[in-house]
């Protein structure tokens, strides 16, 4: 499966024509947060309108709640808080952001996101035959592709989950647009896609054992 990565559009669509056209052919889109800059949301229906492929997406710290009832009036799937089974590939979501210091209109403690996640991982490792994971949040785990100049600020909750799941794609820090990987988690920020910056995922699905390949692209 190929699947483009957007995240932090805010608002700003102006590239995201050329983000798809440099992309190629890909089999699925998932947004991972700041659809809006504060809204409106109903930008969301203007950004979905824009592929022809299905599409994830949750929202980021930058949205307003009530994104998510624009979300699920879209022909995209909000994934904030859900699961889906496509193929080989288990997708979990989780929008918004662990707190900040600007309080943002979509921010979540620590310990919510702790148990929400929780939930929906411990049912995918239960499954046993649900293939590789992925995890769509907003904010990154801490530690990884988090770093601004005064350290690291991703979510501590998010952190647990590495090495449980396989790709974490998340967003959110502009200046730590990059690809770690932490045992078996490969992390993807994909940068700002308002600014042309974007990531091209592939996941094998017959084979397993063959790794995550990650370019990371600018338009």
């Amino acid at each position: 499966m190929k699947i483009l990565a957007i995240s932090d559009p805010h608002g700003d669509y102006s590239k995201i024509k050329a983000i798809m056209e440099r992309a190629g052919d890909f089999d699925l889109a998932v947004i991972v947060g700041d659809l809006t800059n504060f809204g409106p949301d109903e930008k969301v229906e203007e950004l979905m309108e824009m592929f022809d492929k299905p599409v994830l997406a949750i929202p980021g710290n930058c949205d307003q709640k009530s994104i998510l009832e624009a979300l699920d009036a879209s022909k995209a799937t909000n994934l904030h808080g859900k699961a889906k089974q496509i193929g080989k590939i288990r997708f979990i979501g989780l929008g918004g952001s662990n707190p900040t210091p600007f309080n943002t209109p979509f921010e979540i403690p620590e310990e919510e996101i702790e148990s929400t996640l929780e939930g929906m991982v411990c049912s995918a490792e239960a499954a046993g035959n649900c293939g590789k994971v992925v995890l769509l949040t907003h904010a990154p785990p801490q530690g990884t592709c988090d770093e601004i100049p005064c350290g690291h600020v991703g979510s501590t909750a998010i952190r647990k989950f590495l090495e449980r799941v396989d790709l974490i794609v998340c967003g959110h820090i502009h200046e730590a647009k990059g690809m770690e990987k932490v045992g078996r988690t490969t992390v993807v920020n994909p940068g700002e896609a308002c600014k042309g910056s974007c990531a091209l995922i592939t996941i094998e699905e017959a084979e397993e054992d063959k790794p995550i390949e990650v370019e990371l692209i600018e338009v």
